[in-house]
């Protein structure tokens, strides 16, 4: 059973078990410590899906003595039914110095880290702006971007050198939003305010470059797409410019790649950052175009190792191949950054899950990603090689389900099987197939169809299900909702120069069916096999030779007398 925390008029709190004769969560993650203020953060009220965000114009300014900000946000909006009081968030350290509705002063209250904002009655399909005036000293986190919040560092040469990320803990640790995966702005303006001997880079393109006095300096970055509220960024420091162009092997048009980068490290990224456009071209191959043309595509030097913000990806991989050097193959010379974070900008950014405890749709699809960028410049047998690096317990636990409970703002899975696990996952589906040809159609037409869109785990499945021959919802139910990998129980039986396999599946899931490839490593048979026993027999191939293909399927073997 699936389950959901639910708050019941903001007075109780408990857990409801809801049955769905097709999937079940398993009850193997700790949800005895969520609390309220996590059901307020992470669930769809009353209070938030009254209204649609349209556009937010986030006006701040940075104080990097004080580490502080002060400033407003507009948010435009439309009411989707009849409502009296919205829900926006913003964490409990920063203060609010007022929110007016229509340029008139309304009243609020707190409740942990949500706001309650009191207004007349809005109607049905009523556009409306609200503008919350606020400041304080925004969360500092001490591990970005695994724990969100803002870097105030300096760069080698003793500059401010400031930036924030904050996918997990959500954007409201640092501006007021309606912070939900669920709704984002049609688009935004950004508009920072710092130190003059220091530059801004945000998402979108610059627009305006304003001296405001007192030494200060405003950036006003315009977004033209929907963007997820994490994704929106601030990245400060000595940063210098330099761009390339892009050309689409899809239409031939052509978009900048910007890049910002610190001063004394231009030479070296103008190097290193040749690479950007191969890992477009082979993206594009799969997927399509780069989603967000008209804003283009950006790199941002950042003091944390990266992140997937939307047109201006945060790069602290240092110009080194690999994650920090390793991590892929030694023979391999490629940043593991650029690729995986521009993979998000397909999925995570494009397409986008509506919870967080669903993240593996942003993730797995862009581990995968990955791989296919080693099969696109280097050959499907190095693609094969470079999976393998993550077939290890190291990077797949097997601890819990890959989707982790709903409506809480989950973040904490325990492994990171929603990247590894998951992009095996996809691995093993492109096998089960057994079709490249149809397998790639498959992936291409998935983005295409759910592109700017948000979208569920039964959707996916569902989708995928409708468009494949194989019953794909038991094998995604299976590795999504249960910690274990499917069991292939198998025995072996010599006769006269055939060999039979009996088989079956075990699995948590009923009704589990799945082919797989087996038999003589030159010559695989693709062989469907059930959770009920059967046998096949295999011509041509004795004990000695046999194997199943773990390098294309992720599941566990058992061998039986």
């Amino acid at each position: 059973m699936r389950i959901y925390l639910l708050l019941l008029s903001g007075l109780l709190l408990f857990f409801l078990l809801s049955c769905n004769s097709n999937a079940q969560l398993p009850t193997q993650y700790n949800l005895s410590h969520f609390t309220e203020a996590d059901s307020l953060r992470g669930m769809l009220t009353p209070e938030r899906t009254c209204y649609d965000v349209t556009f937010y114009d986030l006006q701040i300014a940075l104080d990097p003595q004080n580490k502080s900000i002060s400033g407003q946000v507009e948010i435009r909006f439309r009411a989707t039914t009849d409502f009296n009081q919205l829900q926006l968030d913003l964490f409990r350290n920063m203060k609010i110095d007022k929110i007016t509705y229509e340029n008139q002063p309304v009243l609020y209250k707190r409740k942990h880290d949500a706001i309650f904002v009191q207004l007349p009655t809005i109607k049905k399909g009523t556009e409306g702006k609200l503008i919350v005036y606020y400041q304080g000293q925004p969360t500092i986190t001490q591990n970005a971007p695994w724990q969100g919040g803002f870097v105030w560092s300096k760069d080698d040469q003793g500059k401010d050198w400031i930036a924030v990320a904050c996918e997990g803990e959500g954007a409201s640790l640092w501006w007021p939003n309606k912070d939900h995966l669920s709704d984002e702005p049609d688009s935004m303006m950004i508009r920072i305010t710092v130190p003059e001997d220091l530059v801004c880079i945000a998402n979108g393109n610059l627009v305006n470059t304003i001296p405001v006095g007192n030494s200060m300096t405003r950036y006003d970055w315009r977004v033209t797409y929907p963007i997820n509220n994490y994704n929106v960024t601030i990245n400060v420091g000595d940063y210098v410019h330099f761009s390339d162009t892009y050309t689409s092997s899809t239409d031939q048009t052509t978009m900048p790649m910007d890049y910002y980068v610190l001063s004394y490290n231009l030479e070296k990224a103008k190097t290193h950052f040749q690479q950007v456009s191969g890992v477009l071209s082979c993206f594009e191959k799969y997927l399509g175009k780069y989603p967000f043309w008209e804003d283009g595509y950006a790199l941002v030097e950042t003091p944390y190792l990266g992140m997937e913000h939307q047109g201006a990806i945060a790069y602290g991989n240092q110009y080194m191949r690999g994650y920090k050097g390793g991590m892929i193959p030694p023979d391999m010379n490629w940043d593991y950054i650029i690729v995986h974070e521009t993979g998000h900008e397909y999925f995570g950014n494009s397409i986008s899950c509506k919870d967080h405890a669903e993240m593996w749709i942003h993730e797995s699809f862009t581990t995968y990603l990955e791989a296919l960028y080693v099969e696109c410049t280097a050959g499907y047998e190095d693609a094969l090689r470079y999976l393998q690096v993550f077939r290890s317990d190291r990077y797949i636990k097997n601890y819990n389900p890959i989707v982790g409970p709903l409506n809480v703002n989950f973040t904490q899975f325990g492994s990171s099987d929603h990247y590894f696990k998951g992009s095996w996952v996809l691995h093993t589906i492109r096998h089960a197939i057994n079709d490249d040809e149809k397998w790639f159609a498959l992936l291409k037409d998935f983005y295409g169809t759910f592109m700017m869109q948000h979208i569920d785990t039964e959707e996916v499945i569902s989708w995928f299900e409708k468009h494949s021959d194989l019953a794909l919802t038991p094998i995604l139910h299976q590795y999504l909702y249960y910690p274990k990998v499917p069991i292939l129980e198998y025995r072996l039986e010599e006769k006269k120069g055939t060999l039979v396999v009996h088989h079956r599946w075990i699995t948590d899931v009923k009704g589990f069916k799945m082919p797989i490839l087996m038999g003589h490593p030159d010559q695989y048979q693709l062989v469907p096999v059930t959770n009920k026993w059967k046998k096949t027999t295999l011509k041509s191939v004795d004990a000695s030779m046999f194997e199943v293909a773990t390098d294309r399927f992720l599941v566990d073997l058992k061998m039986v007398q």
